[in-house]
């Protein structure tokens, strides 16, 4: 990461700052919109062919192949066909709450994606303009706040539709969100603190280049990318940003094994197309919020960064859109590898492990701010973050052997209950044959010889009465 630092400093990288927005012609307003529009489509489709042959090569099938070279054309024909298929309604429906849905879903996506930073500032058209559509003191707390009005179309789309599966659905994702959403908020208020900003724009700018400190007389640097310097932030946003987005293993408002479909059960041909498109919207931004906040956004990693000009022009646009590839891998990665995981595991997860961790976390990195700020050594608080750090990891595992040895007793008592519901198998006691009494025996005839004839015919006609 030093590299990275080197290299920024050495290109004289422009970052744009809050002052140059608002001095785009409309023209180039409707340019920018646009593109983010066109970029959010075209990657939805892409996704999806992607998805599909990613699971295909894991699960040892060849995916869509028969649509265009390699099924390029499998999700252009999907979403041709989508629009075009009978719409069905239900009786009993909210029709307008169940038309409003499908778009109440997609919009906060869209949205969402306008303060994400694609590069620096470069010439379009004879305009310097940023590669950004808009940006605001607070553009970190608009995806927050865009994420919590996504779930309204969920949790409607379940509730007006009249069916008890999308219902469930959509509650479930209500009570999801809300358990994620925390951890994701503090998560960033580590990044906050050490940006000092709210703006992506200085976000990225903050992660240009790292710090000098001693460690025992040794001048060093610190990582530049906020990954490696705030890595349980990293780690926490991984996870929460899987369980907003509603993704394997956390997709339990879809879970067709008990749920049909989900919210979207009742919805059908442009509406449920909606809803699908929402969904890998949502994916696409918070890659793009995970690149911008903790990989660097834009900027080149090292060793590319030493290259001159390689955050310059047009170039970081090419960063961005790999590290975001990243990203969408790692979601479709995660569903090829892992099941669904209960219900109460995944309210486990949020609550008892990610909310008390991030605010642990959070708490710490607070103190290191205000310590340092007041001249503290760096070493100290080092050392003192890893001793945290493992009683964290000792609290998580003895909560994890707690569950375990609960579990194994619960198992132990439906065993024993079952035990004793089923009914005893009292011994059968012998039957009254007549050999007990010495009938047919013949005196000299040995045993391994076997009953006589005339023994055999007595012993049936006492048993049977022939």
């Amino acid at each position: 990461m030093t590299g990275l630092a080197v290299g920024a400093r050495a290109q004289g990288t422009t970052f744009p700052t809050l002052s140059d927005f608002g001095h785009d012609p409309w023209w180039l307003i409707i340019i920018k919109v646009l593109a983010i529009f066109l970029f959010l489509l075209l990657g939805t489709l892409i996704a999806i062919w992607a998805e599909r042959r990613i699971l295909g090569r894991m699960q040892s099938r060849p995916g869509p192949n028969r649509a265009g070279k390699f099924g390029l054309l499998q999700s252009l024909m999907d979403g041709i066909k989508l629009p075009l298929k009978e719409d069905i309604v239900p009786r009993g429906v909210d029709k307008v709450l169940f038309w409003l849905a499908p778009a109440i879903s997609v919009i906060p996506a869209f949205i969402s994606f306008a303060i994400i930073p694609f590069g620096p500032i470069v010439s379009i058209a004879g305009v310097q303009t940023p590669l950004q559509l808009a940006d605001l003191p607070v553009a970190a707390l608009l995806v927050l706040a865009m994420s919590s009005m996504g779930v309204y179309g969920i949790v409607l789309a379940g509730w007006s539709a009249a069916s008890p599966y999308s219902l469930l659905g959509g509650l479930r994702s209500s009570a999801q969100v809300i358990s994620y959403e925390i951890a994701m908020a503090l998560s960033f208020v580590p990044v906050f603190l050490y940006s000092g900003s709210l703006s992506t724009t200085a976000i990225v700018a903050a992660q240009a280049h790292g710090n000098e400190f001693h460690w025992f007389g040794a001048g060093l640097h610190y990582p530049s990318w906020f990954a490696v310097l705030l890595l349980p932030s990293f780690l926490i946003y991984l996870i929460t940003m899987v369980g907003e987005t509603n993704r394997l293993p956390f997709d339990l408002p879809e879970g067709e094994a008990e749920l049909v479909g989900g919210y979207h059960t009742e919805y059908s041909s442009l509406k449920f197309a909606l809803l699908q498109l929402a969904e890998y919207c949502s994916v696409i931004t918070v890659a793009g919020l995970a690149t911008t906040l903790f990989l660097g956004g834009w900027q080149a990693p090292w060793p590319i960064s030493v290259w001159p000009g390689a955050n310059a022009g047009w170039w970081p646009l090419l960063w961005f859109l790999i590290k975001i590839c990243l990203f969408v891998f790692f979601f479709f990665w995660l569903r090829g590898s892992l099941p669904r995981i209960r219900y109460d595991q995944l309210m486990s997860l949020g609550w008892k492990i990610l909310i008390p961790s991030a605010l642990a976390w959070t708490l710490m990195i607070a103190t290191i701010r205000v310590w340092r700020r007041q001249g503290g050594s760096t070493g100290v608080y080092i050392v003192a973050g890893a001793i945290v750090v493992v009683l964290m990891l000792l609290a998580w595992a003895w909560d994890t052997s707690a569950a375990k040895r609960a579990e194994q007793a619960e198992a132990a008592d439906e065993a024993d209950a079952a035990a004793e519901a089923e009914p005893r198998a009292f011994p059968v006691p012998p039957m009254d044959l007549p050999h007990y009494h010495g009938v047919g025996v013949v005196p000299g005839r040995p045993a391994a010889a076997g009953p006589s004839p005339a023994t055999e015919a007595a012993a049936a006609k006492e048993v049977t009465g022939a």
